[in-house]
């Protein structure tokens, strides 16, 4: 099964683009669903149609899907919520307020997630094409399952252990609701959902991110930030959609200074994220609703190429072996010296780039090892690790 993201700044045209793919690898004769983690739920709009938070075949091999957001809450959250509540209300805080409070934001993105790895694992169809939320929103959603992958592994179980030990004491001490059992349950079922999301999203023979940008300024400085973070975390990005190009049938002296700007900025575009593919796809006259519409801007976009193929194959990070030594190279794009801190505790290596913080769990043969240097050299972060430990 193929997996083929769409993200970009809002307003870009990232729903058209999505369901424009969607429609023209149905078109080859493959099942294919297109569902949607933006909660603006445009792609019913797109399609012209009404959806449902089940797949609802739409064309002949398409289905797609309209998340429902509640359900998805009450499914997986209600039970780790209701301890939240009874805490928040321990507290002072009114019920209404409290069950308002409980809700960490962008957690029914996050359930998205674990459909698509819901459909990759029972495979009922050949490609799904997920229109992402915005790219701030995406990036907090594709990093969410790092963050809570580290907290089940390094956290959850001491702090079972321990509160089960102290609680018989902590109950005659304090009315403080301490969680039970029930509710360490609940976590686990929450994480078992999302266990193995992060492996779907980062196998790059599997799944690819597609950036959609229009030839302006700020879209293109989004899209960079936006495209060192998903290395950050190991996303593979393999085509950028340059979409809204005007066409250069427009002869109107009034477009004339536009065309000239917006052919800079494809200039720039095409330079800044060299070597992958630029896809592109021109203003049209009318809004891009229904199928035929949307399957034309899909054979603009890819002509006579498949849209499943890997369109560029590079991993974000690798490690290679240099004598006695490893070096552990990841790619950060756009990443400047300035905004990268690096740091090394046990068999964790710690990078953040900006606002975002990766935790990286090193292979055995790199946990043993100290870093002897670091430097970003060519858009990669090249972290090199010399002799093993005393203590190793």
């Amino acid at each position: 099964m193929r997996i083929i993201l769409f993200t970009g700044k809002g307003g870009v045209g990232k729903t058209t683009v999505a369901a424009a793919t969607a429609l023209r690898i149905a078109g080859t004769g493959r099942k294919t669903l297109l569902m949607s983690t933006d909660p603006a739920h445009s792609v019913a709009d797109a399609l012209g149609t009404d959806l449902s938070p089940e797949p609802l075949e739409v064309a002949t091999n398409l289905w797609a899907e309209q998340l429902d957001p509640q359900r998805r809450l009450e499914e997986n959250w209600r039970d780790i919520q209701q301890h939240a509540i009874s805490v928040l209300q321990w507290a002072g805080i009114e019920e209404i307020e409290a069950e308002e409070l409980s809700v960490i934001p962008g957690l029914d993105e996050l359930f998205a997630l674990a459909d698509v790895k819901r459909h990759h694992d029972e495979g009922p169809y050949d490609c799904v094409v997920v229109d992402c939320a915005p790219t701030g929103e995406t990036l907090r959603l594709l990093s969410l399952p790092d963050i809570i992958q580290w907290y089940m592994d390094r956290v959850f179980p001491v702090e079972r252990r321990v509160m089960g030990a102290l609680r018989p004491v902590a109950r005659r001490m304090t009315t403080f609701p301490l969680p039970d059992d029930s509710v360490y349950q609940a976590v686990r079922r929450f994480y078992d959902r999302l266990d193995g999301v992060r492996k779907v999203l980062t196998d790059g023979d599997t799944t690819s991110v597609r950036l959609v940008v229009n030839p302006e300024r700020m879209v293109i400085a989004e899209a960079k930030r936006t495209y060192t973070y998903l290395n950050l975390f190991g996303y593979r990005v393999d085509a950028i959609v340059a979409n809204r190009l005007l066409p250069e049938a427009i002869s109107d002296p009034y477009f004339d200074r536009w065309k000239e700007l917006q052919q800079a900025h494809l200039a720039t575009i095409e330079e800044a994220f060299a070597p992958l593919p630029i896809l592109k796809a021109r203003l049209r006259d009318q809004e891009l609703v229904g199928g035929d519409l949307l399957s034309d801007l899909g054979r603009e976009i890819y002509s006579d190429d498949d849209p499943t193929a890997v369109l560029h194959e590079e991993d974000p990070m690798s490690i290679s072996k240099h004598g006695s030594t490893y070096v552990l190279t990841l790619k950060l794009p756009f990443a400047a010296k300035d905004e990268l801190e690096l740091s090394t505790k046990a068999d964790e290596l710690f990078v953040k780039v900006g606002p975002y913080r990766r935790t990286i769990m090193l292979p055995k043969v790199l946990g043993s090892r100290r870093v002897s240097s670091a430097q970003l050299h060519d858009e990669r972060l090249e972290v090199v690790f010399d002799r093993v430990t005393a203590e190793g």
